[in-house]
């Protein structure tokens, strides 16, 4: 275990809870973008494993980090005095967070040193739990994924208030997986993001020929891409997280050689993400993310198929 890199972690979970939990997940896309260009470039991936998926960026560090602050700033609103009207709605004084699902919020506003304590107590659990998961249990899977979707659970269960699955109303019905139109919906998103990726992994090795340790990067370069992407909603758009299906779509289609498999397991990440938000993320206090969770599940399963 590299100690200097555990301790690292501590400020890689603070700055996380700093600017906000999406925003850093937004700096990991664009640093995973540079590093994935320049190792398939024929350069060092050195910035992908140790700053991108590192103590400073790694989602299990500083994205973990950021969100678990969140739901500690959040809980700590509703336990406190906040100003409540003759109606009984409470009033957010300015260095009040309102949710803690509110993951884009940079929480600096709060002024408090507990909550950046917070980010970086989970940014050192986040390094702890995925080294054990690669180095002692040693898991065929994406244990950065792994390792956000454990510290979501940890963060739900001790700062939060809603469950593990949320809090629903008895007379609601909850609901599992999208169905209707927007069952459709998924299953068309996953399989377009599926088809761009998987089919350019397919002409990068077959037309260009591109060496098989360069290929590897490519699932990193579209997980960069996708991560990047979500500026956009941090800036008010609706655009949705699509890491989880074009990181998968490519690492099918990468390790199989078959494009197909890309384009089917664009779709079944899409809708295991899709579970993981009606299930884990709804009518709830704090984020579990479901594409963290999408993607363990997925990397698991072309491991053991492939």
């Amino acid at each position: 275990m590299d100690i200097f890199a555990m301790v690292a972690a501590f400020g890689g979970g603070a700055f996380g809870a700093l600017i906000g939990a999406l925003p850093a997940f937004i700096l990991t896309g664009v640093i995973a973008i540079a590093g994935a260009a320049i190792g398939m470039a024929g350069g060092s991936d050195l910035v992908v494993g140790n700053v991108a998926f590192g103590s400073f960026l790694g989602p299990h560090i500083a994205f973990a980090g950021g969100v678990a602050a969140a739901a500690y700033a959040a809980n700590k609103r509703s336990t406190s005095t906040s100003k409540v009207t003759s109606t009984g709605e409470k009033i957010l004084g300015s260095d009040e967070v309102e949710s803690g699902t509110s993951i884009g919020l940079s929480l600096n506003l709060t002024g408090d040193y507990k909550v950046l304590l917070v980010g970086g107590i989970f940014g050192i659990l986040g390094f702890l739990i995925n080294y054990l998961y690669v180095s002692v249990i040693v898991l065929p899977t994406d244990t950065p994924g792994m390792t956000v979707f454990t510290l979501g659970v940890i963060a739900r269960l001790t700062l939060g208030n809603s469950g593990l699955f949320g809090k629903y109303d008895k007379n609601k019905k909850r609901k599992y997986l999208s169905t209707g139109k927007m069952l459709g919906y998924n299953i068309v998103l996953g399989a377009s993001l599926g088809i761009v990726v998987s089919y350019v992994a397919a002409s990068l090795s077959n037309t260009f020929e591109v060496a098989p340790e360069v290929i590897s990067l490519f699932p990193t370069l579209c997980f960069g891409i996708s991560a990047f992407s979500l500026i956009f909603t941090q800036t008010g758009s609706a655009t949705p997280a699509t890491h989880h299906i074009t990181l998968i779509s490519a690492l099918a289609a990468v390790v199989s050689g078959n494009p197909i498999f890309g384009v089917l397991f664009g779709i079944i990440s899409c809708l295991i993400g899709d579970f993981g938000a009606n299930t884990l993320n709804s009518n709830c206090d704090s984020h579990i993310d479901p594409p963290a969770f999408s993607i363990f599940i997925c990397t698991f399963i072309i491991n053991f198929i492939f």
